[in-house]
């Protein structure tokens, strides 16, 4: 079973190592790909990637509600990309990215963020679904991944021989690891 965000950021409180490289894997691909979409390149969506996790570090004892960390972090991210759009295209002399303007902190940047919602909201279900499908057993994380991970759906009969078992089980299997993960993805 996978741990609970709250669970994880008491534990990166504690100075839990595992817990702060589990939050990292658990969210970089969300952070990484929110500014992607906004059009920024590989270096500047690493550098809003490192950002969002320094902010963590530095307010992690400040985050009131730890179960909902997903949508703090998805907040944190946009606004960041927000501000780095937005400094990338002031005048020379202008203030740099990362300094504060007005000595405020991230939290009162108005949020015109450069995404529309339909595309955050397509992006925390392609979420829901990897936390699920890492949430599965082996075997059936095996099964989901060469049924919906690769380019061209294997066969029942190589994916019967990859699972060691027989061509008739695969669509029962497959039905109930597709039940699993719907379970998962509703707790």
């Amino acid at each position: 079973m996978t741990v609970s965000d709250e669970k994880l950021v008491l534990a990166c409180r504690k100075g839990d190592e595992a817990a702060w490289e589990a939050l990292v894997n658990r969210y970089q691909r969300l952070i990484y790909t929110i500014p992607r979409r906004a059009g920024l390149d590989e270096d500047q969506s690493a550098e809003i990637f490192q950002d969002v996790f320094a902010t963590l570090l530095r307010k992690l004892d400040e985050i009131e509600q730890p179960e909902r960390l997903h949508a703090w972090i998805v907040t944190t991210a946009r606004r960041l990309t927000w501000r780095f759009i937005k400094n990338e295209k002031s005048p020379a002399g202008a203030v740099s990215y990362g300094q504060e303007e007005d000595g405020g902190e991230a939290a009162q940047v108005p949020d015109d963020a450069p995404l529309p919602d339909e595309v955050l909201l397509r992006l925390e279900e392609q979420q829901k679904v990897r936390r699920a499908v890492s949430a599965l057993d082996e075997r059936c994380r095996k099964l989901i991944q060469m049924l919906f991970y690769q380019p061209v759906s294997p066969s029942y009969t190589e994916i019967a021989a990859a699972l060691g078992t027989t061509e008739g089980s695969v669509g029962p299997t497959r039905a109930r690891c597709l039940q699993k993960m719907l379970r998962l993805m509703e707790s």
